[in-house]
């Protein structure tokens, strides 16, 4: 059993959670929960470098058949790597998943400028079950492992293919597809739209509103009407208002 905070994987595990740069230079990321890890070895594909785990919470039997690098921890090794108040007891370290992008996408979303982990892993979650292509992440967004993303979208970064996207590369993948911009002054109201055609959906910050990027790639604005002078919605809650409204069209059409 592991026990000593200064084990090479306990500190790799714990830097892969907290930083962002240090996914990046290692190009590996880190699972918390036996759901995400399981998610990322079925769904995804993916074999993990190792897993740690707390016997005492864990019962390993469902991941062993999947791989052999499992390591019994301590529950202080494993409070010490998680950010979590209540650790579910289990951490894998994974490569950094490559998504496929399909090479004719029908319904993309673009994350613009969203700082919120647990926004934008909400966002994944919901774009997943709305049935959407692909989602990019536009550059000034919070980082796409976050931990508080991957946990916040349980699972949904190995059940809808999403990359970290430049504008240059968003515009270039995209092509002629018409664009969407979510925004408080659009002119149209979001059910007015026909979703049901090939189309890119923009949803960015309510705090800070569309970036000048987003406004020059959108070839239109869409609004979702409020009452009360609400000035505007939780950019989670706006991508699900969205999203199932074109999923709506798509079912009845079908």
């Amino acid at each position: 059993m592991i026990t000593s905070l200064q084990n090479d994987r306990v500190k790799l595990a714990h830097a892969l959670l907290t930083q962002s740069k240090t996914r990046r230079k290692e190009g590996k990321i880190a699972l918390e929960g036996l759901r995400l890890i399981r998610d990322a070895m079925e769904r995804g594909g993916y074999s993990p470098e190792f897993i740690l785990f707390d016997p005492d919470q864990v019962n390993i039997d469902a991941i062993t058949p999947l791989t052999n690098q499992v390591y019994e921890a301590s529950a202080e090794v494993i409070r010490h790597i998680c950010a979590t108040e209540q650790p579910q007891g289990i951490v894998g370290v994974f490569p950094m998943p490559t998504a496929k992008l399909p090479a004719r996408p029908e319904r993309v979303l673009i994350v613009d400028h969203l700082r919120d982990p647990g926004n934008l892993g909400t966002i994944l979650r919901t774009a997943a079950g709305a049935g959407v292509d692909v989602v990019l992440v536009s550059p000034g967004s919070v980082d796409l492992y976050n931990d508080k993303a991957l946990r916040a979208a349980v699972g949904a970064h190995f059940r809808v293919p999403a990359a970290e996207k430049s504008w240059a590369e968003i515009d270039a993948y995209v092509g002629e597809l018409p664009v969407y911009l979510a925004d408080m002054t659009g002119d149209a109201a979001y059910d007015a739209v026909d979703w049901t055609q090939p189309h890119a959906l923009i949803i960015g910050s309510e705090a800070d509103g569309a970036s000048p990027d987003a406004e020059g790639l959108a070839t239109s604005r869409v609004y979702i009407p409020m009452a009360a002078d609400t000035e505007s919605l939780n950019a989670a809650v706006a991508a699900g208002i969205l999203l199932f409204e074109a999923a709506r069209q798509r079912n009845r059409t079908e």
